[in-house]
């Protein structure tokens, strides 16, 4: 079922994962590889060619071996730097546009291109610089934009380029574009998370060998989902539960009571003392999730042994993108994400590392989960990061601080489970604001730590827009922190999207 996929050539954009999600959407099977990869996709029953942020004239810029992308004989569409790219294959010219256009244009398609069927002139987004200021022979112009400039060609009878990106909302007929393009290709492949979950568990068999797996697991729904997708596919599994002191208000015993009813036995390590000696004095956030990230590992290898065949974790695609390690490197880090640290990435260089949900988003992986048959409030739960309230904690990580954030976010998370503003939306907690504000308590000068609330909707956690929570949400949280909460005075409302802000403050 899957041999025949998507595949998706990345050459940096930003929005490259988006052109995933949005050919998962339309219920076919995509996966991305780098310009150095297409060999190695087999035979994909179409190929598109994503954006990014080089130029194609730039010495050393992202290739590709056109050859064999004609041998394959299938659809190709190129989006952007794709098409740049593809209008010189063909033998045309790109030069530097006389300004960067970014932002909405209009498109206006051409009569009779199978890529438009059925589209009206609509709003389409635009991120370049440079333009197909000579096409080959034989290219024809199948768009324009309301100034009559072209902005979509067709090569010939599988090849299409677009200057414009159809996998962001913001171009609005942008999903028809992409269904359009996959109706040209021969049988592709169909996307059910039913079957999908069948193929993983194949791939784990496969890759497993009957080798014993140790999983890390956090409680949150990814390492949830891999060890209960380890224990169907019947690997000899130990899971263990590493408690660094970084967590919110009881969750160990929420970990260790929902594992219980998945029927999964965890061993529990408490590392909190450990872990919060090797914070003291540490501020940089990257510095912070590396001492978190390598000594999560030396718990486990003391726990059990150097010599780990397999060690399993819930990375999901997003890690992958933010801390760029791809072995291109053509994208930008945003951040090191714990799962993503250098001796993580030794792991995986020896083969030692198992990350079955690599590819998948989190929406995708509640869904996984539940054709697993995990209860929905376990599937639900808002993501958590790896390190903890220690990027909620910006600056120092004591024991003090853990407690302030831990008593404000537990007030948080029930006002909005108790007015049904949890499961709207994808994550929100309490984070320390470490800068001490003048306030009035009992009538007495207080100087005390103010504390910012996040909540955020998305779909994928690439981009995130805040929640519009009600005023009545807001009031009765802030109203219960500052009378409850020692060491606060002040409650603010993080009204930042991502980007520019990241979800998590560090």
């Amino acid at each position: 079922m899957l041999s025949r996929q998507i595949a998706v050539i990345d050459f940096g954009s930003q929005y490259t994962q988006l052109i995933i999600r949005r050919i998962r959407e339309l219920g076919y099977y995509s996966r991305l590889f780098q310009p150095d990869e297409l060999k190695s996709s087999g035979h994909p029953a179409a190929v598109i060619l994503s954006g990014g942020p080089r130029s194609t004239r730039d010495e050393g810029a992202p290739d590709i071996d056109f050859e064999f992308l004609r041998s394959l004989g299938v659809p190709v569409l190129g989006v952007c730097y794709g098409m740049q790219l593809l209008n010189l294959k063909h033998g045309g010219q790109v030069t530097p546009g006389t300004k960067r256009e970014y932002g909405p244009v209009t498109l206006q398609p051409e009569p009779g291109c199978p890529l438009f069927e059925g589209m009206t002139p609509s709003q389409i987004w635009m991120s370049h610089s440079d333009t197909c200021t000579q096409l080959a022979d034989g290219t024809k112009v199948v768009a324009r934009n309301q100034d009559g400039v072209p902005i979509a060609l067709q090569f010939g009878p599988l090849f299409y380029g677009i200057q414009f990106h159809p996998e962001v909302s913001h171009s609005h007929q942008g999903l028809q574009v992409l269904k359009n393009f996959l109706a040209l290709a021969d049988d592709p492949p169909r996307f059910e998370m039913q079957s999908f979950k069948d193929h993983l568990i194949a791939e784990i068999v496969r890759e497993v060998a009957g080798r014993p797996v140790v999983c890390g697991v956090s409680g949150g729904v990814d390492s949830t989902v891999l060890a209960v997708l380890l224990h169907a596919a019947g690997v000899d599994v130990r899971c263990i539960f590493v408690d660094h002191g970084l967590l919110r208000k009881d969750e160990a015993v929420e970990v260790q009571r929902n594992f219980g009813i998945l029927g999964i036995e965890i061993e529990t390590i408490d590392a909190s003392a450990r872990f919060l000696t090797a914070l003291a004095g540490q501020t940089d956030p990257e510095k912070k999730r590396a001492v978190i990230g390598n000594l999560f590992l030396d718990v486990f290898w003391d726990a059990v042994g150097q010599e780990v065949p397999l060690f399993a974790q819930g990375t999901l695609y997003p890690d992958v993108i933010e801390s760029a390690t791809s072995s291109s490197n053509i994208a930008s880090k945003i951040k090191t994400h714990h799962n993503r640290v250098d001796r993580i990435l030794e792991l995986q260089r020896e083969g030692r590392v198992l990350e079955p949900l690599a590819e998948l988003f989190k929406d995708e992986v509640r869904a996984l989960g539940a054709a697993l048959g995990i209860p929905h409030d376990i599937l639900w739960r808002h993501p958590f990061p790896g390190p903890g309230l220690a990027v909620r904690c910006p600056g120092e990580v004591t024991a003090e601080r853990l407690t302030i954030i831990r008593e404000a976010d537990a007030i948080f998370m029930r006002q909005l489970q108790d007015s049904g503003w949890y499961e709207k939306t994808w994550q929100a907690y309490a984070a320390l604001v470490p800068v001490r504000t003048v306030g009035v308590k009992g009538d007495e000068r207080s100087y005390e730590f103010a504390i910012s609330l996040r909540a955020v909707t998305s779909e994928d956690a690439m981009t995130a827009d805040w929640a519009r929570l009600p005023y009545e949400v807001l009031a009765a949280t802030s109203n219960e922190i500052l009378n409850h909460v020692k060491g606060i005075n002040r409650v603010l409302f993080d009204i930042s999207t991502k980007p520019p802000a990241s979800i998590e403050w560090e």
